[in-house]
């Protein structure tokens, strides 16, 4: 991460939780999102360092056994309650089809994919707010592919998709990628694929750099407030980005989108007003003729049509 702002975002938000003092300029990524720790021989996965790296437990996960585990949940229920060191759980290339849940009570945790090919590394489901389970209907949030309710939560190197296409007008069909309602978390060079709320950015300080978000309906949508830096933007159809849902003047929150790029097809808005103060900022974007003239939405309540003072 060459970027200063970038750098420091990170130390503010994962080096607070090590319990200790972080000088910016020293903050090395490898501590949370790189490979260093393993190494390829005869076909098996080698730990350096016995398994521990600058602080950091590992956990591999690996489809075809030469792992810790064969799943990325099942990883994460390998993270004791209350844990308080980083733990790297490393996926190996697949397409991994479970729901992921990080509870709040396991902290520091990083799901590291390929940096370089985010597409090898693939967390996939299908729900939809309409299904039932058996204690009733899903709803919105319970359709997330990937659930972080945890503190300190990094990614990097993964796609999460969820594979449910909204039909037009039809009722029911929000399907959420990722679900983030932990404080401070982290990612990049992460996909998001969806249609609707592909990304439910809900509760806390999150950011977001180099990553690819893509969806039709409000699929950037919540009450955190979070930074997306270098993004691509992606619209597969009509519809809106970002849907925030501030709806108190004393609340801060709100998504800034800087240096971001917005593509797709189809004819689409910036955002629409979820709450009585929604607060979006786009600032030099690079936004193509996918976006409508008028841009923005109050959802229809008049009362919604601010603009800063």
């Amino acid at each position: 991460m060459s970027c200063c702002l970038g750098v420091m975002f990170v130390a503010f938000l994962v080096g607070l939780g090590e319990g200790r003092r972080w000088d910016s300029r020293k903050v090395e990524r490898k501590i949370f999102i790189t490979w260093n720790d393993l190494r390829a021989s005869d076909g098996g996965i080698l730990r350096e360092n016995g398994g521990r790296n600058n602080g950091s437990k590992i956990i591999v996960v690996d489809q075809n056994g030469k792992g810790d585990v064969r799943t990325i949940q099942g990883a994460v229920d390998l993270v004791p309650p209350y844990n308080y060191e980083r733990v790297k759980i490393l996926i190996l290339p697949g397409i991994y089809r479970e729901k992921v849940h990080i509870p709040a009570s396991k902290p520091y945790i990083s799901l590291i994919g390929d940096e370089d090919m985010p597409s090898k590394t693939v967390i996939s489901w299908h729900d939809k707010a309409s299904d039932r389970a058996a204690d009733g209907v899903l709803g919105t949030t319970r359709t997330a592919t990937l659930q972080v309710f945890a503190d300190y939560f990094c990614a990097t190197g993964i796609t999460v998709e969820n594979t449910v296409v909204a039909r037009p007008g039809g009722e029911g069909m929000q399907a959420v990628a990722v679900n983030i309602n932990g404080d401070r978390a982290v990612f990049y060079k992460c996909r998001f694929l969806g249609s609707q709320d592909t990304l439910l950015d809900d509760i806390g300080v999150h950011y977001f750099y180099q990553c690819y978000i893509q969806g039709m309906v409000d699929f950037i949508c919540g009450n955190a407030r979070s930074l997306y830096q270098g993004c691509v933007i992606n619209s597969v159809g009509p519809g809106a980005i970002a849907a925030q849902h501030r709806n108190s003047p004393s609340e801060n929150t709100g998504y800034s989108f800087v240096d971001c790029r917005i593509t797709g097809l189809g004819k689409t808005l910036l955002g629409r007003a979820w709450g009585e103060f929604s607060r979006v900022v786009f600032a030099k974007c690079d936004i193509s003729d996918v976006i409508l003239p008028s841009g923005w939405s109050d959802w229809n309540i008049l009362s919604r049509q601010k603009i800063p003072e």
